[in-house]
């Protein structure tokens, strides 16, 4: 998958545990070791976060039964059918369900692929009839819409999930269930100051978090459209409107913006997707999103490379129906002024490049920072960001159309000798990468003081 374009790996901390977990980060580790010029691939925890979940089917995670649309069915809290759920009991790791649902309310499992109809309240069991069947698998979502839950934002799983990841050395958090701004503060709080620097993805996918979606995405570092709890807990038709609303938020921010579930749903079980998954791939890209994320596709899915592939090409192609300059100019109308030093830079990168044609914007940067304000106004022109910091490197896969690049080399006394090397080292990469050939003009975006914050100077060269 790292060969065919993945540039992160999300770790599902809804599944398996601190040990499983850690095996999988030192498998992607030592994948990335194989590759001849090491890849720089990221590494995102998710979070349960506030979730409800069922419990694993006789005792299988990859377990699957029937349920029958007008059958009976046993929802129910206690922890002794946790591993032996069946066609007729499962369980759900929500203690209060049965306080909160009352009868007649709707539950909806696997992303509302199957609903039950809440018939009476036993206790801690839950008597339901099966509204909508289907194949259920282990360990899958429980929405309850239009009931109100009292679950906290951040569990005591979650906290243990997060110290984990701050020892694994993971790049960024995507924080699941985010209601308000203080869910992600709470996630800062706990991931500490060895965890300063780890990114938080703020995931929307419920009613309140699209009412909050302003606060969040000033507190969290980026925003996770997950379609999926979405399309359940706000009415599917309005799906559409949300993922518009909550890009567009993003994109006069600058902040990276994921959109994610059902992508290529279709792939898990056949080589080709649906036209209408083409299309809502395509759209995703078209609407402004920063990257497109796989889920089942690839964790559990039957083609998971090809998978990867089709989405790659399906972004490709829709990148190249977009009139740039009417972006550029739309994203300058959004812009707040006055701009610091750097942010102006950056626009005027944007703008040379495309009065030049430049085939590539090449950004020297400490934390990113520089290369995100780049990307902010999306030039068609791929954008080299070289940097020393490894996992600001990682982590500027968030960004679109950014090409991070990890410069070794050590520090040269001389710092305009050593910003001509890494430049020369970005036009080395894009000439690998295809982005660069010889007597193209390229936009350069450096500092002439050493450290971040700093960027102050452009200028535009032919490569020789």
């Amino acid at each position: 998958m790292i060969s065919s374009g993945m540039n992160i790996a999300r770790l599902n901390f809804s599944h398996g545990s601190h040990e499983y977990h850690a095996t999988t980060i030192k498998s992607i580790r030592e994948a990335v070791r194989s590759f001849h010029q090491k890849p720089l691939i990221g590494i995102a925890l998710d979070t349960k976060g506030p979730e409800i979940r069922t419990g694993l089917i006789n005792g299988s995670a990859t377990a699957e039964v029937e349920l029958k649309k007008g059958a009976k069915i046993k929802l129910t809290t206690d922890k002794a059918v946790a591993s032996k759920c069946s066609a007729d009991e499962l369980y759900v790791d929500y203690e209060n369900m049965p306080k909160i649902l009352k009868p007649g309310a709707h539950v909806f499992i696997d992303d509302g692929l199957i609903s039950v109809v809440v018939d009476s309240i036993q206790g801690k069991n839950i008597m339901c009839t099966i509204e909508n069947g289907g194949k259920l698998g282990s360990k899958k979502g429980v929405n309850l819409p239009g009931t109100k839950c009292d679950l906290p934002a951040v569990s005591d799983k979650d906290i243990k999930d997060l110290k984990f990841g701050v020892e694994q050395g993971v790049d960024m958090i995507f924080a699941s269930f985010i209601r308000n701004a203080e869910g992600v503060r709470t996630i800062r709080r706990n991931l500490g100051e060895k965890g300063r620097f780890i990114k938080i993805i703020a995931k929307i996918e419920n009613q309140e978090g699209i009412e909050n979606a302003d606060e969040i995405i000033r507190e969290a570092d980026g925003l996770m459209i997950a379609r999926g709890d979405l399309g359940i807990e706000i009415p599917t038709e309005k799906v559409f409107a949300a993922q518009k609303m909550l890009i567009a938020r993003c994109n006069v921010v600058g902040k990276p913006v994921v959109c994610a579930t059902q992508m290529l749903e279709s792939m898990t079980k056949k080589p080709r997707p649906t036209r209408a998954e083409g299309s809502d791939v395509a759209n995703a890209v078209l609407d402004g999103s920063d990257c497109v994320m796989l889920s089942g596709e690839t964790a559990k899915g039957d083609y998971p490379v090809l998978t990867l592939v089709t989405m790659s090409k399906l972004c490709l192609e829709a990148e190249s129906t977009i009139n740039y300059q009417e972006v550029f100019r739309e994203a300058l109308l959004c812009m707040k002024k006055p701009a610091d030093v750097t942010h102006t830079v950056a626009i005027a990168a944007v703008s040379a490049a495309i009065s030049c044609n430049a085939s590539a914007i090449i950004v020297l940067t400490t934390t990113g920072h520089s290369a995100s304000l780049v990307s902010r106004y999306r030039p068609m022109a791929p954008i080299i960001a070289i940097t020393r910091e490894e996992q600001a490197a990682r982590q500027m896969h968030l960004f679109r159309g950014v090409h991070p690049l990890l410069y070794t080399e050590p520090k040269n006394e001389d710092w305009k000798a050593d910003i001509d090397l890494r430049v020369a080292q970005g036009i080395k990469e894009g000439q690998a990468c295809g982005f660069i050939k010889s007597n193209d003009l390229i936009v350069i975006i450096t500092g002439w003081s050493k450290g971040s914050g700093h960027t102050n100077t452009m200028r535009i060269i032919r490569v020789p």
